[in-house]
């Protein structure tokens, strides 16, 4: 097969589906973008680990990490290696015992897994061919310039405003509301925390 790198550009809400995101892969030695639709669930738990963020259990996919680490199971990387009327087929490989096994996965679980294990993703010429695209940055830019001066859409990875709701905040109560979010699980409010604690820190 022949496999071409990709990373995770980023998550935005979808405007083709209701209650949808779209995850954004990269081609990491090109210019094409591979959007794909997932949901709301498996969204959360790719932002959560793009955001750095810790919840106070594990998730499902955390556990699946804790278990896999408890029974030295590696992790070497994810293939999405089929696309069939609409729907992208990948597969976690991963070696146990000196063994090399494939497991049949949903993209979304076996990126988030992949950010987890920190391990490499890859799809073939032929899936780039047929989905891929190539965004126009300059063309996009002057879009989120004119943007500015509207209703700022929600979106699991967008970053506080310098004059966000939390600027009045200091820092002692920033981390202490972002301590609060994680412990009550709303992650869209602590990635905003977050980011209004990074951009004070950029700032000092």
């Amino acid at each position: 097969m022949d496999k071409i790198s990709l990373n995770v550009l980023g998550l935005t809400y979808s405007q083709t589906q209701s209650g949808a995101y779209a995850l954004l892969l990269s081609e990491e030695n090109g210019e094409r973008r591979l959007p794909i639709i997932i949901g709301g669930y498996e969204a959360q738990a790719i932002a959560i680990e793009l955001e750095g963020l810790k919840p106070p259990r594990p998730l499902t996919h955390d556990l699946f990490v804790s278990l896999a680490k408890t029974v030295e199971i590696k992790f070497t990387e994810v293939n999405i290696y089929k696309l069939e009327e609409g729907i992208f087929f990948s597969e976690l490989v991963i070696q146990n015992r000196g063994n090399l096994i494939r497991i049949d996965a949903r993209t979304s679980d076996a990126i988030a897994l992949a950010l987890r294990f920190k391990c490499p993703i890859y799809t073939t010429e032929d899936i780039l061919n047929k989905a891929g695209i190539i965004l126009d940055f300059d063309k996009q830019q002057k879009h989120v310039e004119e943007g500015n001066e509207q209703k700022e859409e929600k979106s699991p990875f967008r970053k506080t405003p310098k004059s966000s709701k939390y600027s009045s905040y200091n820092l002692a109560d920033l981390n202490g509301l972002l301590d609060k979010a994680i412990n009550d699980e709303d992650y869209e409010k602590a990635s905003e925390i977050r980011d209004e604690i990074s951009r004070r820190s950029k700032e000092q």
